[in-house]
């Protein structure tokens, strides 16, 4: 079976980018021309194809895209809990899932949620082989990777952050960072490399990966082993070593007929959030990225899912193809449903901001009807076109919960006689039959 991208480049259209061209209302052909240029992406594993995934495309040209990360860890979490986080990040909008478990019952999970997703499911698969290896990355030979890297694409999984671009002469540019190297998968491949003082064997492994991921036409997610985690190491010479590899990974990936995208950095400050994303569009030749936040301060932990989606929403309106969602629980702990609602929420937002901005087609049509709603004091309509209905109303109903107030022309904010909107009315029928007309300004 041939890739997405393999097909594009010949000139065909699939059923796949037909569907997607119909959620997004884009020219087929204009997908088909992104996929085969590789700056648009269709995760979408076969095996989960031929089950319940609907297809979607992440890239510039369509919609900016958010993620929801799940998964158990050692410590908690189940199956149902797992099961319950992905219905939630679906019902609240989140376009793909991933699945970061790290704790026992690994594979019944990912089956669980793959056959139950209608989304595409990424994972990191170094986590999976680490929990087989006992915990010691040390034990790792090359082959454990390769194996378990096509083992999840057996399963169905869509897209894969896999960790190539942590290179052995980058790691003494991380020594005097604040907070060293904070990706899982990357300090696991950085601890690798200087027990064996090898290179990164998935770099050196990397023809070898290309070919189980386009046989099951898994989309790579070239994973930023090297991100700041922290805002006093962002931009830093180790974060810009690690993305021209990913440069070069990217066209690799081309080459071999995978379909490719690049994650991004995690903690930014704003200012240089637009710079960030550019320079990886340049480097990446318009691969989509994929940005992790990015938060643009550190003080806030129970609000980073707020600090991040600020930033967030600046790295969709600069061109990130999609942002991976952070929780109230991020730096403090497993996520439960209710933190993977707010996260979703909050970069729901974060995502639809960035489509006004960049003025994607129809990206506003929602807001300006929800406008008129509540101008029409059409409380009913305001709270079906929010982004959290149950929310809305709920804080509505605190106050004024009788039906009644459903179509009374206030809130319990303003009143009956102080509401801005209601005045507005009254000036318009005092206007009707009346011509308005300019007065003059008075002389000094």
């Amino acid at each position: 079976m041939s890739t997405q991208l393999q097909v594009a480049r010949t000139g065909q259209i699939t059923p796949e980018m037909e569907y997607v061209a119909q959620r997004e209302d884009l020219a087929a052909e204009l997908v088909r021309d992104e996929v085969a240029a590789g700056r648009m992406v269709i995760p979408a594993n076969k095996v989960h194809l031929a089950g319940r995934l609907e297809p979607m495309a992440i890239g510039i040209a369509a919609r900016c895209k958010i993620n929801a990360n799940i998964g158990n860890s050692a410590v908690t979490s189940n199956v149902d809990e797992e099961l319950e986080k992905l219905h939630t990040s679906v019902h609240f909008g989140a376009d793909t899932v991933m699945d970061l478990s790290t704790g026992k019952d690994i594979d019944r999970i990912r089956k669980a949620i793959i056959d139950a997703s209608p989304v595409p499911i990424g994972t990191v698969p170094i986590y999976q082989m680490l929990e087989e290896l006992g915990g010691n990355i040390e034990d790792m030979q090359p082959q454990h990777f390769l194996d378990m890297v096509e083992h999840q694409a057996r399963q169905g999984v869509d897209y894969m952050t896999v960790h190539c671009g942590v290179m052995m002469e980058h790691l003494h540019l991380t020594m005097n960072r604040v907070t060293g190297i904070v990706s899982r998968g990357g300090s696991l491949i950085a601890k690798w490399m200087m027990a064996h003082r090898q290179q990164n064997p998935l770099y050196t492994h990397f023809d070898d990966l290309c070919d189980i991921m386009r046989e099951y036409d898994v989309t790579w997610s070239l994973g930023d082993g090297l991100r700041p985690g922290s805002i006093a190491d962002a931009s830093d010479a180790a974060q810009f070593a690690e993305l021209d590899v990913l440069g070069e990974l990217t066209e690799r990936g081309w080459k071999n007929g995978t379909q490719v995208m690049v994650e991004g950095p995690g903690h930014i400050p704003m200012d240089q959030i637009d710079m960030n994303v550019k320079k990886q569009i340049d480097i990446c030749k318009g691969a989509p990225f994929y940005v992790l936040g990015p938060l643009v301060t550190d003080v806030a932990p129970g609000y980073d899912h707020i600090t991040s989606a600020i930033g967030a929403a600046l790295a969709g309106w600069s061109g990130a193809a999609m942002l991976c969602y952070v929780t109230p629980k991020e730096h403090l702990g497993l996520p439960n449903r209710e933190d993977v609602k707010q996260g979703v929420i909050a970069y729901k937002i974060a995502a639809h901001a960035a489509d006004v901005a960049r003025k994607r087609k129809g990206a506003q049509n929602r807001d300006d009807a929800l406008s008129k709603a509540r101008f029409a004091f059409d409380w009913n309509e305001q709270f079906r076109l929010s982004l959290d209905p149950e929310t809305a109303r709920a804080y509505h109903d605190e106050t004024l919960p009788q039906d009644t107030f459903k179509s009374a022309h206030f809130c319990s904010m303003c009143g009956p006689k102080y509401c801005s909107m209601k005045i507005t009315e009254d000036i318009r029928k005092m206007a009707e039959g009346n011509e308005l007309v300019a007065i003059e300004p008075a002389k000094a």
